[in-house]
C-alpha cells in the first residue's frame, strides 16, 4: 500500500496540526484562564519551532522536505518526551521541577504594581493537572500528538 500523501501534503499535513495544537493550548490559557505551569510552556517550544519547519518543509525541494521531516521526527519525540515527564510528575511518579510556578510581569512600572501582582498571582504548580479529558491531562494528550506527529513525518520521509 503506497503511503496516501506526499512530501510536502505530509509537511502541510503537520504544520496544520501542531497549529491547532498549540492554538488549542493558547485557547485553554487566553479563553478558558487555565494557567499553564513552566512545564505546560516548555512543552510548546517543540511546536513553536515545528511549524515553520514544517511550512518551510513544504516549500522546500524534496531532499530538504524529507530532511525536515526526520528532524520532525526528532522535535517531536523530544516533545512526547516533555510531556510524558510532565504527565509522570502530575501522577506523582517523580518531582518536578522544584522552580515550577506562576510568572509574575516585571515590566516597566513602579514597585506597588509589582506587590500588586503578587499579591494576586495564582502559584500554577506543575504536580496538578488543571483539567482531563478521558483520563488525560493536556500533558498526556500532548505525548499522544507528538508521537502522532512524529509518527506521520516517519512514515512520509521514508515513504515519500
Amino acid at each position: 500500500m503506497r503511503f496516501p500523501l506526499n512530501l510536502r501534503q505530509a509537511s502541510l499535513t503537520i504544520a496544520l496540526v501542531a497549529a491547532a495544537t498549540v492554538g488549542g493550548a493558547l485557547l485553554f490559557q487566553h479563553v478558558w484562564g487555565y494557567q499553564p505551569c513552566k512545564l505546560c510552556l516548555q512543552q510548546r517550544y517543540p511546536y513553536y519551532l515545528g511549524i515553520p519547519l514544517a511550512l518551510a518543509g513544504a516549500l522546500l525541494p524534496r531532499q530538504w522536505t524529507r530532511a525536515g521531516l526526520y528532524l520532525m521526527v526528532l522535535l517531536f519525540v523530544a516533545s512526547a518526551a516533555l510531556g510524558a515527564y510532565h504527565a509522570g510528575v502530575e501522577w506523582g511518579l517523580w518531582l518536578g521541577p522544584s522552580d515550577c510556578g506562576g510568572n509574575v510581569s516585571t515590566g516597566p512600572g513602579n514597585v506597588g504594581d509589582l506587590m500588586s501582582q503578587l499579591n494576586s498571582i495564582r502559584v500554577v504548580s506543575c504536580t496538578e493537572a488543571a483539567w482531563r479529558f478521558l483520563g488525560l491531562s493536556l500533558a498526556g494528550w500532548n505525548v499522544l500528538i507528538s508521537l502522532g506527529i512524529a509518527g506521520l513525518a516517519w512514515s512520509a520521509a521514508r515513504r515519500g
